[in-house]
Parts: C-alpha cells; sequence; structure tokens
C-alpha cells in the first residue's frame, strides 16, 4: 500500500494570500504540578511531541477562518535539517508528522507541516499543559455542550449530557481524550476543534478578544516564558492581540473545521510504527483552497468532508452550534 508523497503546490496555483499559522499543543507535562497530574490524570511519560497540530488559515480579507486538523500520527517526510549549527546534516526521512517536535521542535514541525502540504505557514504558536491551564482559568473556563456522555477510561473524562463549564484542568482532560470511543485520535481532533469553537465564542462574548489589556494577558500566558520558541516575531503579544481582534470580527458561519481527509493506515514500518494515509487527492485539494485563499467548504455540501464515515456525530462545524440538552 502507498504512503502519501509530499504534496506540493499544484501548476499555476497562487500565489499564498492571507494568514496561516500552525497552532502546537505539546505533551509538556512537565511543566505542571505532581499534583495537577495525579487530579487530572495527565502523568505518563512525555514522549517529547506534539499531539495537537491544526493549521489556522485567516483569509486575506479577514472575514474566514478555516481550521485544518492534522492528526499526529500522520504519515510525513521531515525535511533534511541539522540538529545543531556545527552538526552534520540529517537527510531527509519518513516519520509520524508529531515526531517532528521530538527532532527539532516546533521549527521542524513548521517546515515538516510546509513540505507535506505545500502552505507557507508565517506564524506558529506551541502550548504546554502548564500554558494551557492557565490561559483556561485566566477567562473564567470554557463552556462545552455535549449531547451524549463522554467517558475516557486513560484521563478519567467523564461528562454527562449537558452542559459545562470546564476550569483549566478539566479543559486539559477534555482536549486530551481519546479513548471515548472507536474514533480514537480523529474523534479527539474534533473535540479539540469544538472546544476551539467554544472558546472563541465566549471570549467574544465577554469582549476578551477586542480588549488590548485583558487579551494582552492571555497572550503572555500562552506565549510563556521568553525561553519557549515561539513564532510570533518579536513582539507577540502585540501580534496575538491583533490576531484576536481580527478573530472577533469573523462571523460564525465564516468559521470553518475540517480534518485531513484520510485514506486509511499505511503498514507498520520499522522504526515508525503504523501510519494514517492522506487520501493525496482530497488532501492537496483542500491545501490547494488554502493557498488559493478559498472556502474549504462550499455552500450546501458536506459541512465537514475531511471525515470519515464514522466521524462527526458530535462536534459542531461551519460555525454552527449543537443542539444540548
Amino acid at each position: 500500500m502507498p504512503q502519501q508523497q509530499p504534496l506540493r503546490p499544484m501548476g499555476g496555483a497562487a500565489a499564498a494570500k492571507g494568514t496561516d499559522i500552525l497552532l502546537l499543543g505539546t505533551d509538556g507535562r512537565g511543566t505542571i504540578t505532581e499534583k495537577e497530574r495525579r487530579k487530572f490524570h495527565a502523568g505518563g511519560i512525555a514522549c517529547n511531541c506534539a499531539d495537537v497540530m491544526m493549521l489556522v488559515h485567516v483569509s486575506a480579507k479577514r472575514d474566514r477562518v478555516s481550521v485544518i486538523g492534522l492528526p499526529r500520527d500522520s504519515f510525513a517526510t521531515i525535511p533534511a535539517y541539522k540538529p545543531k549549527p556545527s552538526a552534520k546534516q540529517r537527510p531527509a526521512h519518513p516519520a509520524k508528522l508529531n515526531g517532528a517536535y521530538a527532532e527539532g521542535g516546533a521549527k521542524l514541525v513548521e517546515r515538516t507541516v510546509e513540505a507535506v502540504t505545500g502552505v507557507s505557514v508565517e506564524q506558529y504558536l506551541q502550548i504546554d499543559f502548564r500554558r494551557f491551564i492557565d490561559a483556561v482559568d485566566q477567562v473564567d473556563g470554557v463552556e462545552v455542550c455535549t449531547n451524549r456522555q463522554l467517558k475516557d477510561s486513560k484521563t478519567k473524562l467523564n461528562l454527562a449530557p449537558g452542559r459545562h463549564l470546564l476550569k483549566g484542568g478539566q479543559s486539559l482532560q477534555y482536549v486530551r481524550s481519546r479513548h471515548v470511543d472507536a474514533s480514537a485520535d480523529l474523534g479527539r481532533i474534533q473535540r479539540q476543534q469544538r472546544f476551539l469553537v467554544s472558546a472563541l465564542e465566549q471570549l467574544t462574548a465577554r469582549k476578551v478578544l477586542t480588549d488590548p489589556v485583558l487579551m494582552g494577558r492571555v497572550a503572555r500566558t500562552l506565549l510563556g516564558p521568553a525561553k519557549v520558541e515561539q513564532g510570533f516575531g518579536k513582539d507577540g503579544v502585540k501580534a496575538m492581540v491583533w490576531l484576536a481582534s481580527t478573530l472577533s470580527k469573523v462571523p460564525a458561519t465564516r468559521t470553518e473545521f475540517a480534518t485531513v481527509p484520510i485514506a486509511g493506515f499505511n503498514p507498520p514500518k520499522a522504526g515508525i510504527g503504523s501510519t494514517l494515509r492522506w487520501d493525496t487527492a482530497k488532501a492537496k485539494a483542500m491545501f490547494t483552497k488554502v493557498r488559493e485563499d478559498r472556502p474549504l467548504i462550499a455552500a450546501g455540501s458536506d459541512p465537514n468532508p475531511g471525515d470519515p464515515p464514522a466521524f462527526g456525530k458530535e462536534v459542531p462545524v461551519h460555525g454552527d452550534r449543537l443542539t444540548c440538552p
């Protein structure tokens, strides 16, 4: 069974427009306390990888946002790089997409995502457990909605049908859970996207996104200390405050979510294991739309074209709200 190749831009494709941001959630659990690890079941051995990867496209007119989930176990070719300036260059090689973080941090993930999608990433933001918990607590929690019970054997998440205001630690359990049902990592991506929808809606309603002082505090929390590598330039806080203000002006109906179309699993490979294989034609079409600054989802079409058949039972997409008990 063939493995997907890097998605190069199609011939004649328009130059990149809008702004493309890579959102990374790392498994940096060493940043939280032992008490928090026990309380929120965030123990275990960290793989030093990026478990959450979302490509966020803000249109050139700042009137549409597209968010594409990139499954962590996707097959990818990590570009050639030097571990250190003085080191010998390591040649390009196959790996799981999230393995790029362990090898070369956020910058190598950025280069790898660019290689497999053909999209030029302008900025990236990486968030570990500590910054995620603190940022959610800073805005007094995020309300999520579920029309079925969500119970995870590993994170111990246990939410009854209905609405729940989750503080930082509970929110971490929610976005980390992947043992809720058979959808595994793909289901987790949709819950993460759903969490992002809820957070943006609530921050807009509370006027946090348009308040430079409040948003500045949240931005400093998300960016973390100066030693944390972030891709928002020298004045990251200012850039994030601008981005938040921009997002606050985008109507909910102009916010679309999707997952890279998946064709199946690749055969296990020594040193890598089993990887997800993208549907090359559909993925290329999706990322061509991103490069050409076009909507992913045409009016009246399937609102989440990247989902496999067993997917999408619960998550609101294209800005729609889920009916909650």
